[in-house]
């Protein structure tokens, strides 16, 4: 293996760069449980207004801004409509059944994307058998889709739904600002159309960790009591949420960039002949199907022995995600790779 790696698993595996770090040591803290660390609060109101929001709450991850959001919209016996790829339903670990005691509607969606007849037809009726359906929830860019983006009047005629019938509408926007560079949409349009929103930093934006949940300032309230039980509730916790305000502050456009460089994967695997399928790359997440001829894990192998390591995502299927510990010369270095491999 050559010593430098080159790590397409994740956006998730990047390190702070030397201007977060040094904004992150040059940060004021205070004990953020008794509400006096003035960088988480800086933190959280910046990423509200952002959105058009009233509020945030900073939390360690995605999965937890995700699951207390369900909790606080949410009953037992209630329901949460999704798409059934959404990460909320497959990779938080049944956290919707353990923490909220709520089942799922699970949609069929088009690489992720439901349409708002989809969601119309899945609300319950009042009926003593059935769950009381009590959130909706979109994932904007969709993980499982490759990357794939909402467009705003799919998104307001979803809401129109929503709100039609009195049911909250949810955004895990883990990587909400890919969507935003690749679509061209506003940030604060969101929050005309969403009731919470789960912002994460430590994908596309390169923050070490971190997520912050968006929305009324009631609605935050009631989340921090949720936080809290779930033992979020970090002291001096200032010095990550510098990284993620760096991150906000200077990470943002240059998305734009990992979007390029995974069309160029996207292109070079498309002229493969051991390669079956590749997703339209709208963002950085490049997911492709490989012949059956061409087991994937030979193929990660032959890639790892370059210096390259990627994600097995389903029988044959890999991921590429592209992200800013990954430099044009290295996507060179993966082309040259991928043409080699079919030699």
């Amino acid at each position: 293996m050559t010593a430098a790696r080159i790590d397409l698993r994740s956006d998730t595996v990047t390190r702070p760069t030397p201007a977060m770090l040094e904004a992150m040591f040059r940060a004021p803290v205070g004990d953020d449980v008794y509400e006096e660390d003035p960088t988480v609060r800086a933190l959280e109101d910046a990423a509200a207004a952002r959105f058009g929001l009233e509020a945030g709450l900073f939390c360690p991850s995605g999965t937890m801004t995700n699951q207390i959001a369900i909790k606080a919209h949410t009953e037992p016996l209630s329901e949460v409509i999704c798409e059934q790829t959404s990460h909320i339903y497959l990779w938080e670990v049944g956290g919707i059944a353990f923490h909220s005691g709520a089942s799922v509607a699970l949609l069929t969606g088009n690489r992720g994307r439901v349409t708002a007849a989809q969601v119309e037809a899945a609300i319950r009726p009042i009926n003593v058998h059935y769950p009381t359906t009590s959130l909706v929830s979109l994932e904007n860019t969709h993980n499982r889709g490759g990357g794939s983006c909402y467009t705003l009047e799919e998104i307001a005629a979803i809401a129109e739904v929503a709100r039609r019938h009195q049911i909250p509408l949810h955004l895990d926007g883990a990587r909400i600002f890919n969507a935003l560079v690749a679509t061209g949409q506003q940030a604060e349009e969101y929050g005309r159309y969403f009731n919470s929103i789960s912002v994460c930093l430590s994908k596309g934006l390169g923050a070490p960790v971190g997520s912050v949940l968006l929305g009324s300032r009631a609605f935050v309230q009631k989340c921090k009591r949720i936080r809290k039980v779930m033992g979020g509730g970090m002291r001096q916790a200032g010095y990550l949420a510098a990284a993620g305000l760096y991150a906000l502050e200077n990470n943002v456009a240059r998305l734009a960039d990992d979007h390029r460089r995974a069309r160029q994967l996207a292109d070079a695997l498309t002229a493969q002949p051991y390669v079956a399928e590749v997703l339209p790359v709208e963002t950085n997440l490049v997911i492709f199907r490989l012949h059956d001829a061409h087991p994937a894990d030979q193929f990660l192998a032959q890639l790892q022995e370059r210096g390259i390591i990627a994600s097995s995502f389903g029988p044959q299927m890999i991921r590429f995600v592209t992200h800013l510990d990954v430099d044009d010369s290295m996507i060179e270095s993966v082309v040259r790779a991928l043409n080699d491999a079919a030699a």
